[in-house]
């Protein structure tokens, strides 16, 4: 939603969410080949507010010639970042993508490398399975080092029935149970991506106007959520957000942070009342009946 090439409503639209409140911010190497990164840090410096802010970056994601998830990648891709957002760390430090070909050990131990520098204040993984994370951490306490504090996978009320790039992670559906009690158990953070699956959940996809879709993003959505267990759930959302006098994408938002997960939603917005709208969700509770209902667990809420 920002970049050099709109830098004064970019700036506006920052301001606007942080004067609403949120004070994280999420974005990675890849993001705009660099753009929204040093967007993001021009921001940060001009405002004198880098103590005001947490920054959630990203790095080690895989390119079209090869696997990238190694010390020399994670390495490179960080303080590209660093100098792109003009800092001398990042808060929280994700490695975008996973490759179980290799080992943990060494990643755990690179990780460490760069959290005993400064360079990073903790990490984590993007798109990491639990199985994975698991190991990590059972090296970090092996040998005594720092282990995986979060996770952001996707999760969202409407199932994924196909992945929008190669080798996503999603904990939505019945078939992320087994992750979710994961979490749970292990009250590791999860930073949610697409919670409104793709705009899935934003109330404007219909089972009759999936033809008019021409905007690249929006026929992805069709082509990964626009089946009809995800429509029957959209239908249960509509009636409740009705009942309940709010919106769609406020139900979808607060299905996601009423889980028993440690579990915060990453969103997007694109302007000072979307995100108004965003924040007020935080404040809406779904009970587990209500929550089994969306689900489609149950027919009586």
């Amino acid at each position: 939603m920002i970049g050099s090439e709109d830098e004064q409503n970019s700036f506006a639209l920052l301001d606007d969410v942080l004067e609403l409140g949120c004070n994280t911010f999420d974005t990675a190497h890849v993001y705009g080949n660099g753009d929204k990164e040093r967007t993001l840090g021009k921001w940060i410096q001009q405002r004198g507010i880098r103590e005001q802010v947490v920054i959630i970056g990203k790095g080690a994601h895989h390119n079209r010639d090869r696997r990238r998830v190694t010390p020399f990648d994670i390495a490179s891709d960080l303080h590209d970042s660093l100098a792109r957002l003009k800092t001398d760390y990042i808060d929280l430090y994700l490695l975008h993508r996973d490759d179980p070909s290799v080992p943990v050990g060494p990643i755990v131990e690179a990780l460490n490398e760069h959290l005993r520098a400064g360079r990073i204040r903790a990490f984590g993984g993007s798109n990491w399975t639990h199985e994975r994370i698991q190991a990590a951490n059972d090296y970090a306490r092996k040998h005594r080092l720092a282990p995986f504090v979060a996770s952001s996978p996707n999760f969202s009320l409407a199932e994924q029935v196909k992945e929008p790039w190669p080798e996503c992670v999603s904990i939505s559906g019945a078939q992320g149970a087994a992750a979710r009690e994961w979490y749970i158990q292990n009250q590791i953070p999860v930073f949610a991506w697409s919670s409104l699956a793709g705009g899935f959940l934003s109330g404007r996809f219909t089972r009759n106007n999936l033809d008019s879709f021409t905007d690249w993003q929006d026929k992805l959505c069709v082509d990964c959520y626009c089946y009809e267990d995800n429509f029957k759930r959209l239908d249960r959302v509509r009636a409740l957000a009705a009942e309940k006098g709010v919106s769609v994408p406020q139900i979808a938002i607060a299905y996601v942070l009423n889980q028993p997960m440690m579990v915060f939603a990453l969103v997007g917005c694109r302007n000072r009342s979307e995100f108004q709208s965003n924040v007020e969700a935080a404040s809406l509770k779904l009970t587990p009946r209500e929550i089994a209902w969306l689900e489609l667990r149950t027919d009586t809420r």
